[in-house]
């Protein structure tokens, strides 16, 4: 019976979070918090691999930060860092670790409110 209860209570929490996580608003703003080193491990990259891959997460960060804070254009200039950043990881990482890197960037984009249209 104590089980029982227990479980009904952390169902009910986990209900109830879950209903809260939905109706917080998003602001669609990038902080450009990318964490390089925890990419490379979670990537399995090359140091050469390594080196690009933080060039590219650094240009990524300032289009985004620049896409943004647009007045005009906002989506075309998210959409254009979005995959200018997808097409140079792809020239940059093997199909395995673009897989990974395009799941993660997609999940990423996803929680911090940001839809591409296109």
């Amino acid at each position: 019976m104590k089980r029982l209860g227990l479980t009904l209570v952390a169902a009910l929490c986990l209900a109830a979070s879950s209903f809260a996580a939905g109706n917080q608003p998003t602001t669609a703003k990038w902080e450009g918090n990318i964490n390089v080193n925890k990419l490379s491990r979670y990537l399995n990259l090359s140091s050469a691999q390594s080196e690009e891959v933080s060039n590219i997460c650094e240009f990524f960060t300032e289009q985004m930060g620049r896409a943004t804070t647009a007045k005009k254009d906002k989506e075309t200039k998210l959409h254009n860092a979005v995959y200018g950043n997808l097409k140079l990881m792809k020239r940059t990482l093997t199909d395995e670790q673009y897989s990974k890197y395009a799941a993660l960037l997609n999940i990423t984009l996803k929680n911090k409110g940001i839809e591409l249209s296109k």
